[in-house]
């Protein structure tokens, strides 16, 4: 397997990034048992879509853009390739699967837009992201790892967010987009559904982070309902549902095995702490015992819970992390914030104070231990980033912030 592993390794630095055909790794033919099986993961984050803080240098490069969709849009198709090409054969490799796996980590997160697989006539996007979904699961056969596939970004946007592929409007909910989004979750779920790929592609979540509290609630329920179905014509893989920033237990009695008979269903949570006024002036501990106090968040859910989203970060001084050209809450350069503290060094880990490297995996520490015996599993954000190391899996490991073997403890439990 090593020989095999290393061998898929130098043909992909190639840049040959079309998946190699199945008989060369063999099926593992492993079922993920959601369940009694922990997730423990991390998210592929800013690769096959991009979001400005985890790559500010793309757009750095350009002048204007604030998501991909104005990337594209301003560059035009084949310069517009000429950047993603290679930040798609570049940004993730093998090597950082490899990475992952060494570190302890069984799943992988792969976030993507609906346009790598069907666009609308008006969009400036690029094709190609998809191929590397294929590499991928190479990848994570050859090393044992799992996947989850993430539609990250719909068509009007579900969430007016840059990490949609389109910053602005919400206009997801309208019938032609809602109709595009089941057309490309349905090309997905009858390829990565079928049973040769179950020993991988674990889960297929059906939308991420939709913004509950502004869209139709009927709407939503009614497109989980339906994409859900889609999957099970095909198998029983599981399908993930985001909570829409409701909570878990808003969901509730919706796609349970007292309703319809769904079987493998789970809830997606994300736990972030840094993007409220108040909460970014919490101290260390404050955060920390945060975490521990939203344990009834995850209990009183009727579904599977794996928190799919979450960040060692404390303050929101990660470059572009509120948008491109906006500022930080934490140094008061976000519209309507006040000072807590500078942002001048959070963003270069060489010169973090031990104090602060400290307080990091502390709070690491509560985040994890909370969902290690609370919930089933969790996929922290993201696996690396150019320069925010409050959110970078791989640089916080190199430093000894991240805990490495993932159970180790360097602190006293926070929560009881």
């Amino acid at each position: 397997m090593v020989r095999i592993a290393t061998l898929l390794w130098a043909l992909l630095s190639l840049s040959i990034v079309k998946a190699l055909p199945r008989k060369t790794l063999g099926r593992r033919a492993v079922q993920f048992a959601f369940g009694k099986d922990q997730v423990r993961g991390l998210n592929a984050g800013g690769w096959l879509l991009l979001e400005p803080w985890i790559t500010p240098s793309i757009f750095q490069a350009q002048k204007g853009p604030i998501d991909e969709y104005t990337l594209t849009q301003q560059l035009g198709h084949d310069a517009a390739l000429a950047v993603l090409k290679p930040h798609w054969d570049t940004f993730i490799t093998f090597e950082d699967f490899q990475k992952a796996a060494q570190s302890g980590f069984n799943t992988i997160r792969i976030p993507i837009g609906y346009w790598a697989y069907q666009t609308l006539p008006q969009d400036p996007y690029v094709q190609g992201a998809a191929d590397y979904i294929d590499a991928a699961i190479d990848w994570a056969r050859a090393l044992g790892l799992k996947i989850w596939i993430d539609l990250h970004g719909a068509p009007g946007s579900q969430n007016g967010l840059d990490n949609s592929g389109r910053k602005g409007g919400i206009y997801w909910e309208e019938d032609q987009f809602v109709k595009l989004t089941l057309s490309v979750l349905n090309q997905i779920s009858q390829k990565y559904a079928q049973p040769d790929y179950q020993d991988v592609v674990v889960a297929i979540e059906l939308l991420n982070e939709p913004m509950g509290p502004t869209l139709d609630d009927v709407k939503l329920k009614q497109f989980y309902y339906d994409g859900f179905g889609q999957v099970r014509a095909v198998s029983d893989t599981a399908v993930v549902l985001h909570d829409a920033f409701l909570s878990p237990a808003y969901w509730n009695g919706i796609l349970t095995p007292q309703d319809s008979n769904a079987q493998n269903v789970l809830m997606d949570h994300h736990e972030y702490q840094i993007f409220e006024l108040d909460n970014i002036r919490w101290s260390n501990t404050e955060h920390a015992q945060k975490a521990c106090s939203l344990v009834d968040t995850y209990r009183v859910s009727d579904k599977w819970v794996v928190v799919g989203e979450w960040t060692g970060a404390m303050t929101d001084c990660a470059s572009a992390l509120n948008g491109y050209g906006i500022g930080a809450r934490y140094d008061g350069t976000y519209p309507g914030s006040s000072y807590v503290g500078s942002c001048a060094t959070i963003n270069f880990l060489e010169q973090w104070s031990q104090q602060l490297k400290d307080h990091t995996r502390r709070y690491i520490e509560a985040q994890l231990d909370t969902f290690e015996q609370k919930t089933n599993g969790w996929i922290f954000w993201t696996m690396k980033t150019e320069g925010s190391p409050e959110w970078d899996a791989f640089r916080l490991i190199d430093a000894g912030i991240f805990p490495q073997p993932l159970n180790d403890r360097k602190f006293p439990p926070v929560c009881g």
